[in-house]
């Protein structure tokens, strides 16, 4: 396809350069806002440790909040920033430079915040007069709180100190060298990236499909040693920190880090492990459909028959039949032009709301979109938020596929989201992955069940396949990364482990998981390919995708059900998601996620599309 027309993103409006005036001055300012609260926590230390009952606790909250908000605007502006420009250009060595900056102001911060915590706490029978006397800080009672609670799974100042300034040099970047061999692996062959090949996963040629499957594998083999290396180091920093702060299990950390209760996780595990039977169900189906109409390797070569489930590499197979082969409008097989995604996108946006549709336009007219595939550029898709203008840019790798539509539509669903926290504080614009993921796959169910509706015949068994196949990702192969990070952390915790381990692990994951779904052809090296394992941030960067995509299905039930007034509540109900828990917002809009029957019930949307998937197969 023509590349021309894929668009770079433009960053002028947030700063034209890292050597701009501007962007200077706002690292300036990052530092400045620091000393201003160095000295309001300087003060409350004083009066705190002569007790002094002159101290004006909410008073000097007030101040102190107020003051954080600018740090905390600027803190996310600059992250971002160094972020977005380093990963278009992993090895650029001024981007590499100054993240590094930016990562060692952020230090300062994370030590200022350790301090403010310990204040706080001893301060805390203050806090019922502060939201008497300031009623405008009512919102942050359960950040307030949650930072108390915080205080249990934190070592010494010192340490915690010394703890993030060592990550710098450990853990992520550890995670930046994952990073860097992942975006600039090449295929000498073909010329292909890694992120190229990763692509052909969805090629209508099955040929192709297993031939760059396999090329994968060899690059991935010969950078095991590397991989490992990272993966067992960071995970091995991740098993110290914990232990010292007080987690009895890594995913402890996740479930408070995503504001969610482990009832709501383990009822949300259990009713995904019950689905399985249903899930395999597809995954045959449509590894005898593939191999029927000769769309595998398997079935080309005349080697049909061994297995009854899908090789790894059909696991995003078009099923395709040649029926709508010749049709120019078909939504599934043509190649897509950058700018009809973007019409498409908007339209499906306009028809849930029209200010949903009017931020789509925007994000797309005003350059917040870096679409083009090109060498050094992280793979994948990814949204980043701006507190500077309350602007997002999109990443994303855009080929043309139908898939690359669902992606933009994901993405710009977490733009979205941010969207509708515009004038709140910053201290609100962190929301749990949980509640984050809703709103993407929201916005990509919208686009999938326009194309269901409007499909008929073989279009309509692509359709179902296409949303049977993410479905399947964010449910099945979570729950296979979700059960792979476990089993790390668990042997982590007393041994070092090698790529070989780190194999065996994912195999004993996919078969748990996958079951008899998946062939004998399977990808014992996914844990060198995701890069979720790799974040020092968040462990377990996956139950909340599941938790997302259900979740989802159910506010789209009630969006059919009431119709177009929904845009309104949906809208409200992301404005709260950075100042509640993931029970409480849920309960608010009228869900119980503690208990298994109300995943069960999003689940059986999917067990819908099952049946009528099977049947259009026969």
């Amino acid at each position: 396809m023509n590349t021309t027309s894929i668009p770079r993103w433009n960053l002028d409006s947030i700063f034209a350069s890292i050597e701009a005036p501007e962007y200077k001055q706002a690292v300036a300012d990052y530092a400045a806002g620091m000393d201003t609260l160095e000295n309001l926590l300087d003060t409350a230390k004083d009066f705190t440790r002569n007790q002094n009952d002159n101290f004006d606790f909410p008073a000097w909250l007030a101040a102190y909040l107020e003051a954080e908000n600018k740090v905390d605007e600027l803190a996310g502006t600059l992250n971002a920033y160094a972020y977005v420009i380093y990963s278009v250009d992993t090895t650029n060595t001024d981007y590499l430079n100054n993240i590094s900056q930016i990562e060692e102001m952020g230090l300062r911060v994370q030590q200022l915040d350790l301090t403010f915590k310990s204040i706080l706490l001893s301060h805390a029978k203050h806090l019922d007069d502060f939201y008497a006397r300031y009623p405008q800080y009512a919102e942050y009672k359960f950040l307030l709180q949650e930072a108390i609670d915080e205080t249990a799974h934190q070592m010494s100042n010192a340490e915690e100190h010394l703890a993030g300034e060592l990550q710098r040099t450990g853990g992520d970047a550890w995670g930046r060298l994952h990073e860097q061999i992942i975006s600039n692996a090449k295929d000498f062959e073909t010329g292909k990236t890694f992120n190229e090949l990763r692509n052909d996963a969805y090629a209508a040629d099955a040929a192709l499909r297993k031939s760059s499957y396999e090329k994968e594998l060899a690059l991935l083999k010969q950078n095991e040693i590397a991989i490992a290396a990272a993966l067992n180091n960071l995970k091995g920093e991740t098993v110290a920190l914990n232990k010292r702060r007080h987690w009895n299990e890594a995913i402890d950390r996740a479930l408070a880090s995503s504001r969610m209760s482990r009832k709501t996780l383990d009822a949300l595990i259990g009713a995904i492990e019950e689905s399985l039977p249903l899930w395999r169900r597809y995954f045959t189906a449509k590894a005898k459909y593939l191999r029927k109409h000769q769309l595998t390797a398997s079935a080309v070569s005349g080697t049909s028959g061994k297995d009854a489930g899908l090789a790894f590499y059909d696991l995003f197979a078009p099923m395709n039949t040649g029926d709508n082969s010749s049709k120019t409008d078909s939504l599934l097989s043509k190649t897509w032009t950058f700018a009809e995604a973007r019409d498409y996108i908007i339209e499906r946006y306009n028809s849930f709301s029209t200010a949903m549709g009017d931020f789509a336009r925007n994000a797309f007219d005003s350059g917040w979109i870096d679409a083009e595939v090109r060498a050094g550029k992280v793979g994948g898709a990814y949204d980043e938020d701006f507190a500077k203008g309350h602007q997002s840019r999109i990443l994303s790798n855009f080929t043309g596929a139908f898939n690359d539509i669902i992606t933009l539509a994901h993405e710009l669903g977490h733009a979205y989201h941010f969207s509708c926290l515009k004038g709140k504080p910053a201290a609100f614009f962190s929301y749990p992955m949980t509640l984050a993921e809703t709103a993407s796959t929201f916005a990509e169910t919208i686009v999938k069940q326009d194309m269901i509706a409007k499909a008929d015949g073989a279009e309509k068994l692509q359709i179902l396949d296409l949303d049977l196949q993410d479905a399947s990702q964010v449910l099945v192969d979570i729950l296979c990364r979700f059960y792979f990070e476990r089993s790390v952390f668990a042997e982590r915790a007393t041994r070092e482990l090698s790529s070989a381990d780190f194999c065996r692990l994912m195999r004993e994951a996919q078969e748990k998981s996958y079951g008899a779904g998946l062939g004998t052809e399977r990808h014992e090296y996914m844990w060198a390919v995701k890069s979720h394992y790799y974040s020092t941030g968040l462990d377990f960067y996956n139950f909340p995708y599941a938790f997302g995509q259900l979740f989802a299905a159910g506010l789209y039930a009630r969006y059919q059900k009431e119709g177009a007034s929904f845009a309104k509540t949906y809208a409200e109900l992301l404005s709260n998601t950075g100042s509640m828990s993931c029970e409480d917002l849920c309960k608010k809009a009228g869900f119980d996620i503690t208990t298994r029957d109300f995943w069960k019930s999003g689940i059986e949307m999917y067990a819908k599309e099952v049946a009528r998937f099977e049947e259009l197969c026969r």
